[in-house]
């Protein structure tokens, strides 16, 4: 049975680049050897972004008025990926693999009453192993201000509040999804299975062509005998009549199996030795289980001589492994502490290094005010305008970063 997989990751303004640049295809030369060029033309968007992913996000939150403190380092966007296994997207076909996509954009659109609006991207990927889709969204919770007026905030931290998150997450989509037709079982979250979703393992598809070998040993390759025409003495009709109306189609007929039966042995002949490659794996399966199996007795038989000689030891010995344990501890407790401390520390140069980044925004707006009083310039925002269009320079130094960035995929395009 296959799974409805669904999963969650947070994106800072540094980690949606990279997604945007991915997720678009932006890259000339792809380091992911996965994706497969010739079949790129194949994605589709549930819904595209027009600009990329940090000018949509700037643009949502000015457009929404979208409340929330947001620094540089800030989680601004979140990316989910669907998907399920190439077993299931094999048996559905490319017109059910679509709408199982855009009924899953339905639901994330409705999850948590998050709303369409706020999605940035949901790119559909079928030039990779297995289809899936990234989709961007920016994670708004709908609350109120301190004076009780409704306000939309960006906050993953609220968005996805409370430990089981995920666990609803799951439940809720496979709920929906499998209520739209789609049989599929409820994808177990990392905290169920303690491991990272694997791959599915190629040789399960092998299985379907076990009896491949009974089939094309008992194929027969020769063509039937044609009746001869003085065998059909009986029949009360002329000889020409019984070959064009009897004979000749039946010949054709013939003919055109015998062409479908050596396409059909080619084919066949091609299963057998995937079967052929598929016993040879399976034997080296076999011959490593039977090692490993070999090696837990041996581990097993050390187990049990370390126990039955810890039982032996003189009290003397005990003793020193009681202190040595107690010293180990009390090391391991100095350790920790160090590292305690040296974490606590960075957090707390962290932070300061973030109230100063926020004083010297403040310095500089009160700068620029007080320079375009102090001498009649003229307002503060128009100064600004001026400077960064003479010097093609921004005063944020985050649009600064983004700007330099650009020209740099300029310079690489051209």
């Amino acid at each position: 049975m296959s799974y409805a997989i669904i999963r969650n990751d947070k994106l800072t303004r540094v980690d949606a680049q990279g997604s945007h640049i991915h997720n678009d295809r932006r890259s000339k030369g792809h380091s992911n050897k996965d994706i497969d060029p010739t079949r790129t033309h194949l994605n589709f968007y549930c819904k595209k972004n027009e600009l990329t992913y940090i000018k949509e996000f700037d643009k949502m939150k000015k457009e929404y008025n979208l409340q929330g403190h947001i620094r540089s380092n800030s989680i601004i966007m979140c990316e989910m990926m669907i998907t399920s296994d190439n077993e299931f997207f094999d048996k559905i076909g490319i017109e059910e693999t679509k709408r199982y996509f855009k009924e899953s954009y339905k639901f994330v659109c409705n999850y948590k009453n998050l709303g369409e609006k706020y999605i940035v991207s949901a790119a559909v990927h079928l030039d990779e192993t297995t289809p899936h889709m990234h989709l961007v969204y920016t994670p708004v919770i709908h609350t109120k201000d301190e004076k009780g007026n409704p306000i939309d905030k960006i906050c993953a931290r609220d968005f996805w509040r409370g430990k089981d998150s995920y666990r609803k997450l799951q439940n809720a989509f496979h709920e929906y999804i499998t209520s739209k037709g789609f049989d599929l079982e409820r994808g177990l979250p990392v905290e169920e299975t303690g491991s990272k979703h694997q791959k599915i393992e190629d040789l399960k598809k092998i299985t379907n062509f076990e009896n491949t070998k009974k089939v094309l040993d008992s194929i027969k390759l020769e063509l039937p005998e044609i009746p001869d025409i003085n065998d059909i003495k009986l029949i009360k009709l002329n000889r020409e009549k019984v070959e064009n109306e009897i004979i000749r189609p039946k010949d054709e007929l013939i003919q055109e199996l015998y062409k479908d039966n050596l396409a059909l042995h080619k084919e066949l002949s091609k299963q057998s030795k995937i079967i052929d490659e598929a016993e040879m794996y399976q034997k080296e399966r076999n011959s490593i289980l039977a090692d490993n199996e070999e090696l837990h007795s041996t581990v097993r038989h050390l187990e049990h001589e370390y126990k039955k000689k810890s039982n032996n030891l003189d009290f003397d010995y005990k003793n020193r492994k009681n202190e040595l344990e107690k010293e180990f501890k009390n090391k391991e407790f100095d350790i920790e502490y160090k590292y305690k401390s040296k974490i606590k520390s960075l957090e707390k140069e962290n932070s300061h290094l973030h109230k100063i980044i926020d004083k010297f925004y403040e310095t500089v707006e009160k700068f620029i005010d007080w320079v375009c009083h102090r001498f009649g310039i003229g307002e503060s925002k128009q100064l600004i305008k001026d400077f960064e269009k003479q010097t093609n320079t921004f005063i944020d130094p985050v649009k600064q970063l983004e700007h330099e960035e650009l020209e740099k995929e300029w310079d690489l395009e051209r």
